[in-house]
């Protein structure tokens, strides 16, 4: 029977837990950081479809073993899986340290990125230590593990910078990954030797647990997470190329910007958890859809430079043009004054703009002895808007949304227990899926349609697209059971189909 309220066994759970998530979310994005450098350093000669997919690989494996990962810690218990997860994953990532070749690379980083289906084995083994109404801020408080992809964007360039002698050994590199090892090795030591282990009271056999498969509820937890947890594993990796690109930034500063979305939306998660259990996961829901709509819209407009026909200056009588200069054109006896071109554009890195920057001024098209006739266009017109996106804006921006989802993520999770009391590793474990194949799916869709428009902002349409079409189904959802059920369940999310 699982305590009414939680105690310091369960704390010590919940911290064993949070430590072990946040070590594999470090190594489950090592290949952001160290295939980058392998690369640079010229030491293999992989193209960038080939860095592509080892940064893919373990995302994807991190994804599809969630739903397997989540029923084994339904039958066999938290301790058991986490310790097994941990020394295991620690085998593949101490050998990547041998790896001379692309096949080797792949495999290796397919085998170790069973450290992102850590995810589904906490969520299972955490639910099982806390009350109902304590689940939602555990799981949040768990969920900032997510910081661990944060710490590895932060930390291992550093690391590697020391290893290789600041690039005079590169051989060095080799020893990044054995220390990744040792720290999961440790932290499967550690874990096996403080936690207890735990599985829920009541048993189900294989198929009992697949059932759950079958409610469109479980599915639509896993599209919500596709965008708050998906999605910000994409841009976590995204956002580096995309400041590099479109802002020109040094490759360490696109880091560190990156760094700057993806920490707060981890830590933030807890707080997601803790809100959920207080005004209830439904509200948190529609105010995360909502801000996540709004902020994607305000992303989505480009640095541009638009040139667009303006007013022109026409004859209002026939004759001959006597003079032409910046200022006027004169026309026998009529002068047609013109709006001079501004001697400064707004190109400067250093310039603020908040909204779009017009200026417009006349062109002659006519010289001295022209004769020209009656409506006869003298001087075009041209309007120049400029728009700048300054980079410190488009920061808070993405910085506010990081927060958003992060505060999702803990809010989708909070329905999971609620509604699958005695699936929740397979169910977690099934969203968490969704999600990871968010994180792993998102970065090739935003590279189509980079491709296909030429605009990096057309990856904030997307989320645009995916962010309303979460809300109205919610809504839809939401509002219907309160269409037809009993006043009483208004405080609940949904209703048992």
């Amino acid at each position: 029977m699982i305590e009414e309220r939680a105690d310091f066994k369960s704390h010590k759970i919940l911290f064993f837990n949070t430590l072990a998530f946040t070590i594999c979310f470090a190594a489950w994005t090592i290949n952001g950081v160290l295939v980058t450098f392998l690369v640079d350093s010229s030491i293999f000669k992989w193209d960038s479809v080939q860095v592509g997919w080892l940064f893919g690989i373990p995302i994807l494996s991190g994804a599809i073993f969630r739903f397997p990962i989540g029923m084994l810690t339904d039958k066999f218990g938290g301790k058991v899986i986490f310790t097994s997860l941990l020394i295991f994953c620690s085998i593949p990532m101490f050998l990547l340290s041998y790896a001379n070749d692309y096949t080797a690379f792949a495999i290796l980083s397919f085998i170790f990125g069973l450290t992102g289906a850590s995810f589904a084995c906490g969520i299972a083994f955490t639910s099982l230590w806390y009350p109902k109404n304590k689940q939602g801020t555990a799981l949040g408080i768990f969920g900032v593990g997510n910081t661990g992809t944060a710490l590895t964007a932060l930390f291992a360039p550093s690391l590697l910078d020391y290893l290789t002698e600041h690039g005079v050994h590169l051989d060095g590199w080799r020893s990044l990954p054995q220390i990744y090892a040792a720290a999961l090795l440790v932290m499967g030591i550690l874990f096996f030797l403080f936690t207890t282990n735990r599985i829920p009271e009541k048993k189900k056999t294989i198929k009992e647990l697949m059932h759950p498969l079958k409610q469109v509820r479980l599915w639509r937890f896993g599209l919500y997470y596709f965008l708050v947890f998906g999605c910000f594993v994409a841009f976590s990796q995204w956002l580096i190329p995309y400041y590099v690109n479109a802002y020109y930034m040094p490759l360490v500063t696109a880091g560190f910007l990156t760094s700057l979305f993806s920490m707060p939306a981890g830590l933030i998660r807890a707080f997601g958890g803790w809100l959920a259990d207080k005004v209830g996961a439904r509200k948190v829901m529609y105010y995360v859809f909502s801000a996540s709509i709004i902020l994607s819209f305000l992303l989505i407009f480009p640095r541009m430079e638009i040139y667009s026909p303006g007013s022109g200056v026409t004859a209002v009588k026939s004759g001959i043009v006597t003079e032409v200069n910046e200022n006027e054109i004169i026309l026998e006896d009529q002068k047609y004054p013109l709006i001079k071109k501004a001697a400064e554009f707004y190109h400067e890195s250093e310039a603020t703009l908040v909204l779009p920057k017009i200026e417009a001024w006349h062109e002659p098209i006519v010289n001295e002895g022209d004769e020209v006739q009656k409506r006869e266009l003298l001087a075009r017109g041209v309007t120049r808007i400029f728009f700048q996106a300054n980079v410190w804006i488009f920061t808070g921006f993405v910085l506010l949304i990081g927060m958003t989802w992060g505060t999702g993520m803990g809010g989708v999770y909070k329905f999971i227990p609620e509604y699958f009391p005695n699936e929740v590793g397979v169910v977690g474990g099934m969203v968490g899926v969704l999600g990871g194949l968010g994180g792993f799916f998102s970065p090739i869709i935003f590279g189509y349609a980079l491709n296909f428009t030429g605009i990096w902002t057309s990856s904030w349409f997307l989320m645009l697209l995916l962010s309303l079409t979460c809300f109205i189904w919610f809504h839809k959802v939401v509002t219907g059971m309160l269409n037809k059920r009993s006043p009483e369940l208004q405080t609940k999310f949904e209703t048992v189909r």
